[in-house]
């Protein structure tokens, strides 16, 4: 996994995955910084740990991903976000209404599984 390909592949699923995923974690960091802290509760936690927690797997560890610190550990909280919003939020609806989630969450494994690549603050 030496070639430059590779390590620019990697940089571009890091970086285009994470990007896609922080439309989806910026909104919900704003209203948690603003107080607006309505959300669902999909796991039985309440509604303001359950935001906490959608905020760090969709923006925090994005942002993480996207710079390449501590890449594998930041992907893990994206994974488990998006599995819970693939099994258990949209359990009964159909594939395609799950599908995004399933892509983010085979992606984030993806990068979980690669690492960052030469092109990260972890190689740095």
């Amino acid at each position: 996994m030496n070639s430059t390909r590779t390590h620019f592949g990697l940089l571009l699923l890091r970086v285009g995955v994470s990007a896609l995923m922080l439309t989806h974690g910026i909104p919900k960091l704003i209203n948690l910084v603003t107080g607006n802290l309505e959300f669902g509760d999909p796991i039985g936690i309440g509604t303001t740990a359950s935001l906490i927690l959608a905020v760090i797997g969709e923006a925090i560890c994005p942002m993480l991903v996207i710079v390449g610190f501590k890449t594998r550990w930041a992907a893990i909280p994206t994974i488990i976000t998006m599995g819970v919003a693939a099994f258990i939020v949209h359990a009964s609806d159909p594939i395609g209404t799950k599908e995004k989630a399933l892509l983010f969450l085979v992606a984030f494994l993806a990068i979980a599984l690669l690492g960052a690549g030469k092109y990260s603050i972890d190689k740095k």
